[in-house]
């Protein structure tokens, strides 16, 4: 009997690690109300073979079926196994970083706690101060700073063809799209080799997928606008919703429809103010698309003001046929120019995939029209205008999402831009010229 003491503890053990822990299944069993008011009955609750972390719950609500996921830090006796990270549901999919910081609100001023001890995203319930307000609104401009950072980037690849030819290549979404399904790839691959989570390698697929896009912006001048170059026609609109839809397709087939859903970076959490009740937060992976984003405006503003290029893509900005009489090479610089726009579509592509996740081949159609709204915004045409644009775009989005229903967010935002350019069709820093002047 002693001899097979030791064998019995080992398969003891290892059957407490295939089952379900029972403080993860308590936390995720709270959440429930949150997102259905009435009586949840039938509650079962299974693991994820191929991700540990994962706890679903599956129940019935007034006779219709649903269900809710947790993503933990940990599994077993790791440390992070009463920690957080995120929650999908049959009807979300998995909740934006700011869905995520309100439901974690809402767990903060739940009834005490059970039993089952502290979990690492609840806290003591605390009365509100005076102060909740504006840290909420603190909390919401962090947040929309990087909605913000996706459209900008974006919408500069826009307003760099627009101002050197005129035209508005609506297929800039898809090299978005294909940016942020290449990036979920290489985070696959970064997993499986044990790099997930180690900044140069992201930083290197990063590089790797803003240069596959930017060849894909370079052949999609050399093969097709190129050629309609002299049209004055809708033809090049035509054929830009014609490569758009092409790129959904080719994807589509490819890859299938469904979403991929990167395993979250860069999660590490720094509070920045707190009143007791309300804690202003920002994630590791927030200051990164900061960066980010500010390094490449950075660097395309110094490739814009201090390099060839830029003198000769300001020069056809002013007039192509005039800049072709001095000697400047338009094809090349129109080349370059869609070559740079497709490599920062995808650093856009990069912070949906890593940050929001759930992309597809759906994934730019869009957001690509939020970026070109953005972009008109702005003042399409003008670097620093596109900024501009997209953070207003993005504090616009993240406001109405905040303090009133997130179902008209877009509505809002596109009924505020109608109006914008009713009243001012130029943009907040564009030029109104034709191009004959």
């Amino acid at each position: 009997m002693l001899r097979i003491l030791p064998l019995l503890c080992l398969v003891l053990l290892m059957l407490t690690g295939c089952g379900v822990d029972a403080d993860q299944d308590a936390l995720c069993r709270k959440l429930i109300p949150a997102f259905d008011g009435g009586s949840a009955t039938d509650l079962s609750t299974r693991g994820y073979a191929e991700e540990k972390r994962v706890l679903r719950i599956d129940y019935s609500v007034a006779g219709k079926q649903h269900w809710i996921a947790c993503r933990f830090a940990g599994t077993g006796l790791e440390e992070g196994r009463r920690t957080l990270v995120a929650v999908a549901t049959d009807r979300t999919g998995w909740l934006s970083e700011m869905r995520f910081a309100m439901l974690q609100q809402w767990l903060r001023i739940r009834p005490p706690r059970d039993a089952a001890g502290p979990v690492a995203v609840a806290g003591e319930r605390q009365p509100p101060t005076r102060w909740m307000p504006v840290l909420f609104l603190a909390q919401q401009v962090i947040n929309a700073a990087t909605v913000a950072c996706v459209y900008g980037l974006l919408a500069l690849g826009y307003t760099l063809v627009y101002a050197i030819l005129g035209q508005i290549n609506l297929a800039m979404g898809e090299l978005t799209m294909l940016g942020a399904m290449l990036t979920a790839i290489a985070a696959a691959g970064l997993g499986m080799a044990g790099w997930a989570t180690w900044p140069p390698a992201l930083l290197g697929a990063l590089v790797l997928v803003m240069g596959f896009t930017a060849v894909q912006g370079w052949t999609m001048d050399r093969l097709v606008f190129r050629r309609l170059r002299g049209v004055r026609s809708h033809t090049p609109l035509i054929v830009a919703v014609g490569l758009s839809i092409a790129y959904q397709e080719g994807v589509r087939l490819l890859h299938g429809a469904r979403d991929w859903w990167p395993a979250p970076v860069l999660t590490g959490r720094h509070d920045l103010l707190s009143d007791g009740a309300f804690t202003v937060t920002a994630l590791t992976a927030q200051l990164a698309i900061l960066g980010l984003t500010g390094g490449l405006y950075a660097l395309l503003w110094g490739i814009m003001q201090r390099t060839a290029f830029g003198r000769a893509h300001r020069a056809c900005t002013d007039d192509v046929a005039a800049a072709e009489l001095v000697g400047v090479d338009v094809n090349r610089t129109v080349a370059v120019t869609f070559a740079i726009g497709g490599g920062l579509a995808a650093a856009a592509g990069s912070v949906i995939a890593l940050y929001y996740g759930g992309v597809n081949f759906f994934t730019g159609y869009l957001i690509g029209f939020k970026a070109l709204a953005a972009a008109v915004v702005g003042g399409i045409g003008s670097v620093p205008g596109a900024m501009l644009g997209g953070a207003l775009l993005g504090l616009v989005e993240t406001f109405w999402s905040a303090y009133f229903a997130i179902a008209y967010k877009d509505i809002v935002a596109f009924g505020l831009l109608t109006l914008f350019l009713i009243y001012r069709p130029q943009g907040l820093l564009g030029q109104a010229r034709g191009r004959g002047d």
